[in-house]
């Protein structure tokens, strides 16, 4: 596309018109209707609003659908976008069907102008982006989204900043027609010394609403000195252009109702929900590949080892792993755990020798450590934790010597949040020449997670802590260790070569995957990961550090709560108790709000009892909680103490 740019003036409302046309036309519906709910005077809108060739005329297209399944959209069916922007191969033996329902493109979310919160009928009417109470959403504790009049004027002479959920859309592939734009715009803003070029004599233009142009996805600075969220300790921390109304979509579950009240799922550490993506996915898999894995010729036993095997070098990418031989699909994390306890353990540790732990650890970390030790005469030591629940390094130095030959320990605390310095504990253990499992249950939901860099010699995950199905779970080990390792289990599909009176094993994976395993689970967590992956590690990370800065604030706020867990460094869990009122009584009054939390020990008793509790109140946050459901979560506590 060419455009002809005069040096002393702007481009002309047509050449506008026509990307900004292209611009719209490439979002998703949610977008436009959001815009469209303003509904913006101005010549420039109006004129490209018109029925059946306007801007505002597309229906939400919603989440591309993830690798090796049918595009599965709110709207509409199709392609994925990445298979046409990418060029990847599309399998047409698989129906391009639509699972979403027919009619939510007209139940897209509005803006009230009443509330400014969103209508959604799948909630019931007023999604409660705004509840009563003390305290209000975020959209009106900050000045980061501005009020927008009815009348205000979307055209050049009233350009003001667009709310911050408008200015990144999830998934938005690069358009061919952005270079151009960029390029118009940089011209427009270098065109005349000083300043950006003036249109019919109106004030200079400070900010340009569209996401991909400006630094930090496109979100404009804020001054913490004249930021509303000071009030509250968010002062200086912009939330990151994430669309969470959109990406709420895609999880069915979260439509629920629970007694009269919209779901509000607050207890992600426990487990997190599924996308329809992930459902999908493993539906698919039983209507069209379902077969066992690696031992037949016909059809069905190929496309169920592909898929298979797709999802193990899914995993491997995800953890940046150096080979797929070092993925080992297991039940969970417990069973990679205990894995490693009763096959390398049982191999290479003797009577005297010593494990490390830390006191952060989930019992599933504790005990097979305990029965290793029991049966091999060893000796367990624990890593202390400071008041705020933060590894105490210079204990754990003290703690290592020649005896020292595992460390074991969590990368995130299920119970407190408390995220370790993972890197600095391997590094101290391998220079006492002990090796190290690290257990990211709690960590790959949450942040980017690279096995290479941290130099961990195993790290295990949950598939269902990772928005991915129950009952499948990865054992990541380094290639050579694994192979030096004897086997686990025994049975069919480990083996090379059996007699009666010798067994030969094969290599990892496959001397550690004995029998029939979970593949279809193992297929649902591979698109799981394409979800997570489409959406951004760094970006889910910098959303949900957001919602617990926020919430942390406000629970401050309620009389009579204590928190545990009080680290600079976390991730999104809150452990907290209330004077007056037993953890499970809290959890009752929280139930009938329709939030859903965790009160009891969260299988970490040692951790809570260093603290002189039992058990916690704990609400866990992912990225698809809002600060509205964090004020429902406060307001009910608050209405508790009253």
């Amino acid at each position: 596309m060419s455009t002809n740019i005069n040096h002393d003036n702007l481009p002309s409302p047509q050449e506008l018109e026509a990307l900004a046309n292209q611009l719209f036309k490439a979002g998703p519906g949610g977008f436009l209707t959001e815009l469209q709910a303003r509904k913006p005077n101005g010549d420039f809108l109006n004129a490209i609003n018109a029925p059946n060739t306007g801007l505002f005329n597309h229906a939400h297209q919603g989440s591309p659908p993830v690798e090796g399944i049918p595009s599965s959209t709110i709207g509409g069916g199709g392609v994925s976008p990445s298979a046409i922007n990418q060029g990847n191969a599309v399998n047409l033996q698989e129906p391009q069907t639509s699972f979403a329902d027919p009619n939510l493109s007209s139940q897209s979310p509005t803006l009230s102008p009443a509330t400014g919160g969103y209508s959604q009928p799948a909630f019931g009417g007023q999604l409660p982006f705004q509840p009563n109470g003390d305290y209000a959403s975020y959209l009106k504790k900050t000045d980061l989204i501005p009020e927008v009049s009815p009348k205000q004027n979307f055209g050049v002479e009233q350009l003001s900043p667009a709310p911050q959920n408008l200015l990144h859309l999830p998934y938005q592939q690069d358009q061919h027609f952005e270079a151009d734009l960029k390029k118009v715009l940089e011209q427009i803003n270098t065109s005349k010394p000083g300043g950006v070029t003036q249109f019919n004599g109106a004030p200079p233009v400070t900010a340009i609403p569209f996401y991909f142009v400006n630094d930090n996805y496109g979100l404009p600075a804020v001054n913490p000195a004249q930021s509303k969220t000071a009030k509250v300790g968010l002062s200086g921390i912009v939330p990151p252009p994430f669309d969470v109304n959109i990406v709420r979509r895609d999880f069915p579950i979260l439509q629920e109702q629970v007694n009269g009240k919209p779901l509000v799922w607050l207890d992600n550490a426990a487990t997190t929900q599924k996308p329809k993506q992930v459902i999908d996915r493993i539906s698919y898999f039983y209507e069209h590949e379902n077969s066992n894995i690696h031992r037949a010729a016909h059809e069905l036993a190929a496309r169920a080892t592909d898929a298979y095997e797709a999802a193990r070098k899914k995993v491997q990418a995800f953890l940046n792993a150096g080979s797929v031989n070092e993925i080992i699909f297991v039940r969970g994390a417990t069973e990679a755990i205990n894995l490693v306890a009763k096959s390398w353990g049982d191999q290479n540790l003797h009577a005297g020798d010593e494990i490390i732990v830390s006191q952060l650890e989930h019992h599933a970390n504790i005990v097979p450590w305990q029965q290793l030790a029991a049966k091999k005469g060893l000796k367990i030591k624990v890593i202390p934790v400071d008041d705020d629940g933060q590894i105490l390094i210079d204990e754990y130095v003290k703690l290592l010597g020649p005896k020292t030959k595992l460390v074991a320990f969590t990368q995130v605390s299920n119970a407190l949040g408390t995220v370790t310095p993972a890197a600095q504990i391997v590094q101290l253990a391998h220079l006492a020449g002990a090796k190290v499992l690290v257990d990211g249950a709690q960590s790959v939901s949450h942040m980017p997670v690279d096995v290479r860099a941290l130099d961990a010699d195993w790290f295990v995950f949950s598939g269902h802590k990772v928005f991915g199905p129950t009952g499948i779970g990865v054992l990541y080990g380094k290639e050579d260790l694994l192979n030096e390792t004897q086997p686990w289990q025994g049975g069919g599909n480990m083996i090379k070569d059996v007699t009666f009176e010798h067994t030969q094993y094969h290599d990892a994976p496959g001397r550690f995957e004995a029998g029939t395993g979970n593949i279809a689970d193992a297929v649902g967590l591979g698109a799981a990961i394409d979800y997570v992956t489409r959406l951004g590690m760094p970006l889910i990370a910098h959303y949900e550090h957001y919602l617990l800065v926020y919430a942390t604030q406000l629970l401050k706020e309620v009389k009579g709560i204590r928190l545990i867990g009080t680290a600079p460094d976390k991730a999104s869990v809150l452990s907290f108790v209330l004077d007056g009122y037993k953890t499970e009584e809290v959890g009752a009054a929280l139930n009938n709000q329709g939030i859903a939390v965790r009160s009891g020990h969260h299988c970490a008793q040692p951790i809570l009892r260093r603290f002189g509790v039992e058990a916690t109140v704990r609400p866990s946050l992912a990225f698809y909680n809002t600060c509205a459901e964090i004020d429902l979560l406060v307001n009910t506590l608050h209405n508790l103490k009253r």
